[in-house]
Order: structure tokens, then sequence, then C-alpha cells
């Protein structure tokens, strides 16, 4: 984690769950931490305990990323500060478990506006600067979700679909300019992310801790790579599915998941 001593990260959703593990690894390792998240109370919950642990510098910002205005929001609160960010990291986004058409409409298009617009966005406004000073980071949390459909996740599943093409896509496109980009593909977390999508079918019993799945996906983005799934048992199960009809792990993960 020293790669990033001395320099500024902006976590997305970081009053919880990956986000807070990240956060605790990164200060650990000397970088100064903008935090954003809905709850402002946990962040500078987070914030007190990691600038007195590590002497490092911490901003909080409240904000709703399921507002369409709030990227351009945390923009300004960084340039107002003099923050030059260079290490990104889209971590925010939830899920919603069920039957898509008894699923609100509301809920299904905040997801998207999280999961993937307020992604596309903010690496959007951060990316230039990082290209101009030929060195940044971006580290995009997907999911093992994102490698095939998967029924009752539908829409989440799609988004971490996207977040995990988008990442790749873009890994290729800056490496020349001297920008790093990776997609971070956990399985089953243990962070409040089932509670609040409301599922009971948790897909595999065996569950990472948040802080394993921070140290992997920031360990690959310093490796270089476009992307990594966390846990073994994840990587083979992912790959595995490539080598059996589309349809079939369909239908497997139907079964997995239907709500109980």
């Amino acid at each position: 984690m020293d790669h990033w001593r001395g320099k500024w990260a902006l976590i997305t959703g970081a009053s919880a769950g990956i986000g807070w593990a990240l956060a605790e690894q990164l200060a650990a390792g000397g970088t100064h931490l903008v935090l954003t998240a809905r709850r402002k109370a946990r962040l500078d919950e987070l914030a007190a305990k990691l600038s007195q642990q590590h002497s490092v510098r911490v901003e909080t910002f409240a904000a709703n990323l399921g507002e369409p205005g709030a990227p351009n929001a945390i923009l300004a609160y960084t340039q107002g500060k003099g923050i030059a960010v260079d290490l990104l990291v889209n971590n925010a986004g939830f899920g919603a478990h069920g039957e898509f058409h008894q699923l609100t409409l509301a809920r299904q298009l905040e997801m998207v506006q999280v999961n993937v617009n307020a992604v596309v966005h903010l690496t959007h406004l951060f990316l230039p600067p990082m290209i101009e000073r030929r060195s940044g980071d971006i580290l995009i949390v997907a999911s093992t979700a994102g490698f095939q459909g998967v029924p009752y996740i539908a829409t989440y599943a799609a988004t971490k679909g996207f977040d995990l093409l988008f990442a790749e896509g873009l890994a290729e496109e800056v490496r020349k300019h001297g920008v790093r980009v990776c997609a971070l593909c956990p399985g089953s977390t243990a962070t409040e992310f089932h509670e609040v999508a409301k599922q009971t079918a948790q897909g595999s019993r065996i569950k990472e801790s948040a802080e394993k799945v921070a140290r992997v996906g920031l360990e690959a983005l310093a490796r270089g790579k476009s992307y990594v799934i966390s846990g073994g048992h994840n990587y083979i199960s992912t790959h595995l599915q490539r080598l059996v009809p589309r349809r079939f792990v369909n239908r497997a993960a139907g079964k997995i998941f239907a709500p109980k």
C-alpha cells in the first residue's frame, strides 16, 4: 500500500464494508483520503479514527450518488480543498433481490444511477487530470455477478457486468498515459450488502472478509492488472462457467438465488 503514500485517494461508499476496509488499508500505508457516502456521521467516525492512528489527512463529504448532480459536487469539493486525486475508488453500489417485475422501478433506476452512471461520471471528471500528470489509478468495484446473467438480481448483475467491461476497456485505453485501471470482482462478502438488498438467498456460503477483498483489489491495481477476482473459490467457479452453455449457467444461478 506504500505506492500511494503521501498521495490523495477518493473513495465512494466509504461508510461501510469494502469501502471502509479500503480506507483503513490506504491510510495505514500513508495515503491521504477523501471519503464520501450518504452517512456523514459514519464518515466522520472513520475519519477521526484514521487520522489519529495513521497521521494522515482525511476529508469527508456527504453525497448521495443516486442524485445525478453528486459527482460534480464531489469534484467541486476536492477542487475547493486544493486536492489532486491520485487514486479514484468507485466503490459505492447496491443491489436489490427479488423478481424484477415486483421490485419498484424507482429502486432499479437508482441502482443503475449509482452502479453505472455515477461510475462513468466520476471517472470522466477525475481521469483527465491524471492523464495530464501521466500518473493515476482508478479502482472500480465490480462483482463476480458481472460475469453472467443472474436471475433475481438481474439489474444488479447487469450493472456489475458494465463496470467490469468498462474497467477492462478503459485500462487498455489509458495505459499509454501512465494511468492504471482495475476492476475488483468480489464474490459473497461479509458486508451490509445482503441486508440492503433484502437478499434471503445469498448464493455461495463462503464469504470473504471486506479486509481481504480490499487488499486483493489494491494489490492487483498496484501490479497493473485490469481485473481481479477475489478468492480462489470464486476464481475457479467464475471461469468454469465459461465451459458450459450460458443457458445452463443462468438456470443454475436461478435455483441458487430464488427467494426462499
